[in-house]
């Protein structure tokens, strides 16, 4: 480049805003900003640092976000994480904090098909046929989940209603056919034989006399002993079968089966609602969906599930025998249900703690989403659940939760509990280990479901109630010794049954202060609440009474009498001398006379004396009569030999 090119260069880039100037020096003190041509190498190496350590932070964040993964892919084989074995409940499961061991309590969950020939009669002709019938064993339902969120609040008056006696006659088991299956049907119709056809007979008599010998001589092993036969026959029981002499080796003794041991309650929190967790089984080829709603997932629930696990299980679909762990939980500390927080799925392959294939788990905005395998645990061989002992529900609710689960239809329902509302306190709780029975014809294309058979065991106590029809045509249900669950008087005569605030006895009166005895019941509730006569009777008293205000006492038969103090107004159209039905509305809730707040006191005295109206035995309504015992001695046989039969060849039986 000459100079005319030079000085022509020079006058662009000072046109452009360059200029010569001296190189970078490092003349800038440390820590001061660098100024001009300064240069700090303090700056220079402060930024270079900074730049680094920003770069480091991000990764490690981004790794730890991924878990290592380095696809976003979240296929199959993505979800084999591996996870901590420990010896011990994973604590980090319960909000409860305790040291102690929580209680897991074994569930049961069978529903059947059974089959058995019936006698029925159609257009006049008596047809047999094979009519199917559900059987269900099962534990009550120590959680309570969205299957029973919303039914109705208890009402006692409510549940006397459902305890009315049946007018549909049920079907009667055909027992002269002794359990031989039946194509199609068979019509059945009886003639007298004419009087001159003598049957032949179907063995001579030489044969029935060589088979009795043979069996004598087989049998007899003494002159002391007789023979098996005919001592079987005359034997009182099972453990009189033993032969004269024998010892406890060779005695004929029994085997209880179906037994459940439960640990010993402990006690738990009441302040939480605290959580369950629950390990199943899928014992039959179904949809998940089936078994999840069955659990406590809602429609909408299981829709999100079944879209969050569509690219996670096999193709194929799950098979029988996989595992399900639950862990549920509150969605606030008032809530009374409990909802799926977590779901995991696990396919058995021999090893402990199976094959995990799937965990989803609600988020913080309400949706399920695809979770990380839950910490390992020994998996137990039978279906349980760890309970939150301070968080069972009540009888009323869980017969309610355990109905909805096996399919059973809300009528149902109500009539069980009313079956047993008389005899059991519905809003105490259960204890784990509680079962319930029920057996129920199937649906046909001529006949609707109908209930046959319930027991109840609450605390080792069991109730049971077989349904009967007298050749009168009265048809109720009653317990094996002919007497109905309905009590002729209730004993919380008021809608929605009321609150127990104070209960018979000696107490610190909350006025007086002084320690007098409490002769009847509190039980609180609105003012304005309807009170209802405890059961038939005429009123003998209707107006104010001191420190019971405005009071009502109704005579009884057999010297029974009720009372009810602190009513805010009567009934119109009643007084002393009105005769009155159970159920029926005499007065209201209210504050009246000496009383700290509006409740009803309720009082029953047995020929003058008080009682304890909760826990006083009182006599049932209705009791079937003498006549009617051996007609219902056989369907109480009936009903137990098909609670004992072997289920039909295709099982319906389904998971907890």
């Amino acid at each position: 480049m000459n100079a005319a090119q030079r000085r022509r260069q020079v006058s662009l880039l000072r046109s452009a805003g360059f200029e010569d100037s001296p190189a970078l020096t490092v003349q800038s003190t440390d820590g001061d900003i660098p100024q001009g041509r300064e240069l700090s190498f303090a700056w220079l190496s402060g930024t270079v640092l900074t730049g680094l350590t920003s770069v480091l932070v991000m990764g490690a964040a981004l790794f730890v976000s991924f878990q290592g993964q380095d696809t976003f892919s979240t296929a199959y084989a993505a979800l084999k994480l591996a996870a901590p074995r420990i010896n011990q409940p994973v604590a980090t499961d319960f909000v409860s904090k305790t040291s102690r061991q929580r209680p897991v309590a074994a569930t049961r969950s069978d529903k059947e098909v059974i089959e058995a020939s019936t006698r029925q009669v159609v257009d006049g002709r008596e047809v047999i046929r094979n009519q199917p019938f559900i059987r269900i064993r099962a534990t009550l339902a120590t959680t309570a989940t969205q299957l029973s969120a919303g039914v109705p609040d208890y009402d006692p008056v409510a549940i006397l209603n459902k305890t009315q006696p049946l007018q549909t006659a049920v079907l009667d088991l055909a027992k002269d056919i002794y359990g031989t299956d039946i194509e199609g049907e068979v019509a059945v119709q009886q003639a007298a034989l004419p009087d001159n056809l003598v049957p032949a007979p179907a063995i001579s008599d030489e044969l029935a006399a060589d088979f009795v010998r043979g069996i004598t001589q087989m049998s007899v092993s003494g002159d002391d002993f007789l023979p098996a036969l005919a001592y079987a026959s005359i034997a009182p029981s099972v453990q009189s079968l033993a032969t004269p002499g024998a010892t406890s080796e060779n005695i004929v003794t029994g085997i209880a089966e179906n037994v459940t041991a439960v640990p010993k309650t402990t006690l738990g929190s009441d302040s939480e609602a605290g959580r369950t967790e629950r390990f199943l089984t899928v014992r039959a080829v179904g949809p998940l969906a089936d078994t999840l709603v069955r659990n406590g997932f809602t429609r909408s629930q299981v829709a999100m599930v079944e879209q969050t696990v569509a690219n996670l299980i096999p193709s194929s679909g799950l098979p029988a025998g996989i595992r399900l762990r639950i862990l549920y939980g509150p969605l606030s500390n008032e809530a009374s249900s409990l909802v799926p927080y977590r779901m995991s799925i696990y396919m058995p392959d021999g090893a402990p703690g199976d094959r995990h294939v799937a965990t989803v788990a609600l988020s913080d905005n309400g949706k399920y989403v695809v979770g990380l395998q839950p910490d390992w645990v020994e998996f137990p061989k039978e279906d349980v659940e760890q309970i939150n002992v301070g968080n069972l529900p009540t009888v009323y609710r869980s017969i309610w939760e355990t109905g909805r689960k096996h399919d059973l239809d809300d009528e149902t329902i109500e009539r069980i509990i009313g079956m047993y509302a008389y005899d059991i306190d519905m809003t105490r709780r259960i204890t784990a280990g509680d079962t319930i029975e029920i057996l129920k014809t199937g649906e046909t294309a001529e006949t609707k479901p109908e209930l046959l058979y319930v027991a109840l065991n609450l605390g080792g106590s069991k109730r049971e109630f077989y349904r009967f029809t007298s050749p009168e045509g009265a048809n109720d249900f009653y317990d094996p010794n002919g007497e109905t669950g309905k009590r002729f008087l209730n004993r919380r005569p008021l809608e929605g049954g009321g609150t127990l605030r104070s209960r018979f006895g000696y107490r610190i009166h909350p006025i007086f202060k002084t320690r007098r005895l409490h002769t009847g019941v509190d039980l609180a509730a609105r003012t304005g609440t309807p009170i209802y006569a405890g059961g038939d009777g005429v009123i003998t008293y209707y107006k104010w009474q001191s420190g019971y205000g405005n009071k009502i006492e109704i005579q009884h038969v057999n010297g029974y009498e009720t009372a009810y103090g602190h009513l805010s107004r009567f009934v119109d159209g009643l007084s002393a001398g009105s005769k009155v039905r159970q159920g029926q509305v005499i007065g209201y809730v209210g504050s009246t006379g000496q009383s700290t707040g509006p409740h009803l006191h309720y009082e029953i005295s047995i020929n003058g004396n008080l009682v304890d109206p909760l826990s006083v035995k009182l006599p049932k309504d209705n009791v079937l009569p003498e006549r009617n015992k051996p007609d219902f001695e056989q369907t109480i046989a009936q009903i137990n030999e098909l609670m004992q039969r072997q289920p039909a060849a295709v099982s319906v039986a389904q998971a907890q």
